[in-house]
């Protein structure tokens, strides 16, 4: 679960810079097809980490954190 966590955020930063890559681009050019193809594909490439965190999360593939309050004992007179 964690490499298609990891893969996803490297796609994601991928997709990233070449948008701004398409954006400083030469200025004579029109690259304003592919600059929205980089950010349609970033906000997709978004969407799905989200959905696979919620859903591992949901099946119990990436535990709770036990969190619990301090005792009254560890803080000490």
């Amino acid at each position: 679960m964690k490499i298609i966590i990891l893969l996803l955020l490297a796609a994601i930063v991928v997709s990233l810079a070449s948008g701004l890559f398409f954006l400083t681009k030469s200025e004579g050019e029109d690259n304003s097809p592919k600059l929205l193809r980089a950010l349609k594909i970033r906000v997709v490439l978004s969407i799905l980490l989200i959905a696979v965190l919620v859903a591992s999360f949901f099946f119990g593939w990436i535990p709770m954190p036990d969190v619990t309050a301090p005792s009254d004992a560890a803080a000490g007179p």
